[in-house]
C-alpha cells in the first residue's frame, strides 16, 4: 500500500464543521475501485458504470 503522502487532498472543506470534501475519482485511482480500512478491517469503495458509489465489506 502507499504511503500517507500519496493520498489525496480534500477538493474543499465544508466550513460549518470542517468536514473534509473529497472527490471519488481521486480516491478510486484506477478507475474501479479502492480500498479504505478502518479499525483493521478492509472495505471496498467502487463506482459503477452509471456513476454510482458502494461500499463494501
Amino acid at each position: 500500500m502507499g504511503v500517507m503522502s500519496d493520498l489525496p487532498k480534500p477538493v474543499a472543506v465544508e466550513p460549518s464543521d470542517g468536514t473534509a470534501i473529497y472527490d471519488a475519482r481521486a480516491l478510486v485511482t484506477n478507475g474501479v475501485k479502492a480500498l479504505i480500512t478502518l479499525d483493521g478491517q478492509i472495505y471496498t469503495l467502487r463506482i459503477t458504470r452509471a456513476g454510482k458509489l458502494i461500499l463494501t465489506k
